[in-house]
């Protein structure tokens, strides 16, 4: 359904009463907006992503509370525009929250925060390490702002979850000023999905608790975890998000000095090495052909050596790097998958448990066949050393939780 001609839709049939006292859930990216309307027990939400903003094809595709499909032009829109559009579609529900899903909160912040002068000005400072999110976060919440003033905005970090890390996994191996004047350290990302699947994997397995688990956050952007009784102990992704496993156009862990050679061989410029490793490496540096796993399994099946080895490559740097986070648990009771791979490729999930051979895993095979396309659940084998399962992730989910938790309103 298009309704370009008509940007101030509504749903003007939908049962509105049905959505009690819901939270509005903001992921502002460099040229995207993923928003979610969700109601107080999580029953139902409203759904929705602005796309392409700055460009001809800008637009937002907007799910109904009934399902219906709608889709709005806005030829050039930027964040602003884009914004005022979607909090016009759902004015109407009344929401009384906005949580903002934000990339990096430097270690100041270790849980959700309202938002206030000082917090709103930590975002922006902190573009510095995440200079293609944080900006975008901060016109968010500014957005908000200036039409609703009154409504209370909460702040969840990314990089949140991942503070209760110990000094030995968080700490560099570089001159101890760098850490205590500029605050160089690993943060860690993901950690909204890291601490939904976690906490999730803990309420339906049978295994007695604490639980010690390993999370593999797998899909244009990739990072594992180790999560014992509900806190992280370690993560892949370190001060930015390229640090780690092999992704989509992320290099993932490199020799450091591969800047310097670069720049000596090559002569290229410290911007220049770093877009190739942000957006020109991952899967689609390997393979020379795509960003998309599935794109690169279908010509891997067809007999193309590169993307054979670019798969073959990502299993193994995701299965080396979850034996090498084991170390930070005290107890391991299983392996959880989630994200658009995690979730969805059986043989991708299958090789990587493959790679970790010394540790007793049984894959139970016909369970593993089952699980995609939203599917949760187990699929070791009896006999297996570890559990393992998969978990779709619900970081929006997560997001309205920690909004409503971090205001008192639950």
């Amino acid at each position: 359904m298009s309704d370009s001609l008509n940007p101030n839709f509504y749903d003007q049939n939908a049962e509105t009463s049905t959505l009690t006292n819901p939270t509005l859930v903001l992921n502002c990216g460099s040229s995207s907006i993923k928003y979610a309307l969700i109601s107080e027990d999580n029953s139902i939400r409203i759904t929705g992503l602005a796309e392409n903003l700055g460009l001809d094809t800008a637009r937002i595709k907007h799910t109904t509370i009934n399902g219906d499909k709608l889709e709005i032009s806005i030829p050039g829109g930027r964040h602003k525009l884009a914004l005022q559009k979607i909090l016009e579609l759902l004015e109407q529900y009344h929401f009384i929250a906005v949580g903002h899903r934000v990339v990096h909160g430097g270690r100041e912040y270790s849980e959700a925060v309202r938002v206030d002068e000082h917090v709103l000005d930590e975002v922006k400072r902190l573009k510095i390490l995440a200079p293609l999110h944080n900006p975008a976060h901060a016109l968010g919440i500014e957005a908000v702002q200036a039409i609703y003033p009154e409504i209370p905005q909460v702040v969840v970090f990314d990089t949140a979850f991942h503070q209760t890390m110990p000094p030995v996994a968080f700490r560099y191996p570089v001159p101890k000023a760098l850490y205590e004047e500029h605050k160089i350290r690993r943060y860690g990302f993901h950690g909204t999905s890291h601490a939904y699947v976690s906490e999730r994997a803990s309420e339906i397995t049978q295994t007695k608790g604490p639980h010690g688990w390993l999370t593999a956050h797998l899909g244009n952007g990739c990072s594992a975890t180790a999560v014992y009784d509900g806190k992280s102990l370690d993560t892949s992704m370190g001060l930015t998000p390229l640090e780690g496993l092999m992704m989509g156009t992320r290099s993932g862990d490199v020799d450091p000095s591969l800047h310097m050679h670069l720049k000596r061989q090559l002569d290229m410029s410290l911007e220049d090495i770093d877009a190739m490793l942000n957006k020109e490496s991952g899967l689609l540096g390997i393979s020379g052909l795509s960003n998309d796993l599935r794109t690169v399994e279908e010509a891997a099946n067809e007999g193309h050596q590169d993307a054979k080895l670019a798969i073959e490559m990502f299993c193994y740097r995701v299965g080396k790097y979850l034996a090498s986070l084991s170390c930070a648990l005290p107890e391991l009771t299983g392996i959880v998958f989630t994200g658009g791979i995690g979730e969805n490729s059986v043989t991708t999930r299958t090789r990587i448990l493959e790679v970790m051979r010394h540790f007793g895993i049984k894959v139970d095979a016909n369970k593993n066949a089952g699980l995609f396309g939203g599917s949760e659940g187990s699929f070791h084998a009896e006999d297996s050393h570890l559990e393992l399962w998969v978990v779709p992730t619900d970081e929006e989910c997560r997001i309205a939780q920690e909004t409503r938790e971090a205001l008192s309103l639950i």
